[in-house]
């Protein structure tokens, strides 16, 4: 008797919990990772599902979702439907790419998402809020044996190399152009790693400005680098440009990937007229002003015993003096034409331009001019994330997370910018001060300011 009083308390029991599961049922969520350990730069596809047994009355908005230590790209929605216990569910998939960029445990965070649908029977949407639960995600370091400053995680690299004159016959004093071109599939431009430049006994290298693009698709994303180097030839004799060696890491054959550019040796030819050579010299500086100092045979950094920079100065006032002597007045105008033109292709006009984008809170040209500027400083690593972490506060980095994150949406109308700790950054960058952090107690002379 007492065995059968007990069936009926649990029956009412369940009966309860039926009725309140029924009432809050229809709706789920769900979130899918297609792996939950990945290296550094591999990405790793989020997909989160929200469904209902009857339908939804207004789209979904994943907002801005911001993944601390990692690119997030959001792809699209896809719509769906699921049998669970003979019932249909109407569900919208909401896909998305983690990137990680530190070798640092990632998070994809939990969200509040909004929904609208009707109840059961009902036919008029009601606005509820859902929960999507967080997922850890594994990030594994460069694997040992591997040089990280070249580390490159994608599905696939093309690369296309130019040159602009002749190799064929090259004299003291001679410029050649050389280009290389990347395409990578399966990530983004910030973690392509810039072409690492081999220094040549008596050839000065003048690097130029990169060029990086991304592109996204439906159901891929993929990105673009180009680098270029000019090498101003500076001695007679042989000189061999070493072999350039290519590498990605490909995650799903789980293999690495290897692209050569096949080196060859130029035999340099005397050249009577040096006063030329002076001339190219002086200008590859001037175009290549604000990005950085030369590499190459250090002896080309020094002239007669005075620095470059004073030299040229100095070149430059005796040419202006000569023009006014020989000409006078006249050549001036075409002297500040060319000063003018200079400037528009200088780290610091670009850098006003961006002040003043700023200023102006249009978001969208800010950050055009932004890019544009650290271009112009040709930093190590040309990324936001790198000019922050290094020359700003850590306030700054967290901006700089957020700005990307704004810009991974493609929403930036709603950011605005600090534009004192971005001044104060570019001093910290033109001094050579690097600071970590907030602490301001480490200087270092700067190669790349």
């Amino acid at each position: 008797m007492v065995g059968d009083n007990w069936k009926y308390v649990w029956g009412f029991l369940l009966l309860l919990f039926w009725q309140g599961a029924f009432a809050q049922g229809h709706l789920f969520s769900d979130v899918k990772l297609n792996q939950s350990s990945v290296y550094v730069g591999q990405p790793v596809e989020v997909t989160v599902l929200v469904y209902t047994s009857t339908w939804f009355t207004r789209g979904l908005d994943p907002g801005n979702i911001k993944v601390n230590g990692a690119f997030t790209v959001y792809f699209r929605s896809v719509s769906s439907s699921k049998q669970i216990n003979g019932k249909t569910y109407a569900g919208v998939e909401m896909i998305f790419y983690v990137i990680p960029y530190d070798d640092e445990d990632i998070l994809f965070p939990s969200l509040d998402i909004k929904v609208e649908t009707p109840d059961e029977g009902g036919y008029k949407g009601v606005q509820r809020v859902i929960k999507i639960k967080a997922r850890k995600i594994i990030v594994k370091p460069v694997p040992p044996g591997y040089n990280k400053t070249e580390w490159l995680v994608a599905s696939g690299m093309t690369v296309k190399e130019s040159w602009s004159g002749d190799k064929t016959r090259v004299k003291v004093g001679d410029v050649l152009e050389r280009s290389i071109h990347r395409e990578v599939s399966g990530t983004v431009s910030e973690l392509i790693p810039p072409i690492n430049w081999d220094s040549l006994s008596g050839v000065s290298l003048y690097p130029a400005r990169s060029e990086v693009n991304n592109h996204k698709s439906r159901t891929a994303i993929s990105a673009s680098r180009t680098d270029g180097i000019r090498y101003l030839f500076e001695k007679e004799g042989e000189v061999t440009i070493p072999e350039k060696v290519l590498t990605w890491w490909n995650p799903v054959h789980n293999k690495l990937y290897k692209r050569t550019l096949q080196g060859f040796t130029i035999d340099v030819l005397p050249n009577p007229d040096l006063g030329m050579l002076e001339s190219v010299r002086d200008s590859l500086a001037v175009q290549t002003a604000g990005q950085g100092e030369t590499t190459g045979d250090k002896s080309a950094i020094t002239i007669l015993g005075v620095s470059l920079k004073w030299f040229i100065a100095g070149l430059l006032g005796l040419v202006v003096i000569i023009f006014l002597l020989i000409n006078g007045i006249k050549p001036i105008r075409r002297i500040i034409i060319k000063r003018r033109e200079q400037y528009r292709n200088s780290e610091l006009y670009y850098f006003r331009h961006f002040k003043k984008a700023s200023k102006r809170q249009d978001p969208d040209k800010a950050v055009q001019a932004l890019y544009r500027w650290i271009d112009q400083l040709d930093l190590k690593e040309p990324t936001l994330q790198y000019f922050a972490t290094n020359y700003g506060t850590t306030k700054m980095v967290r901006e700089v997370k957020l700005l990307e994150q704004h810009i991974n949406s493609s929403i930036t109308s709603a950011f605005s910018f600090n534009f004192r700790a971005w001044s104060g950054a570019r001093k910290n960058c033109l001094n050579g001060e690097l600071q970590a952090a907030d602490s301001r107690q480490t200087l270092w002379i700067n190669p790349h300011c």
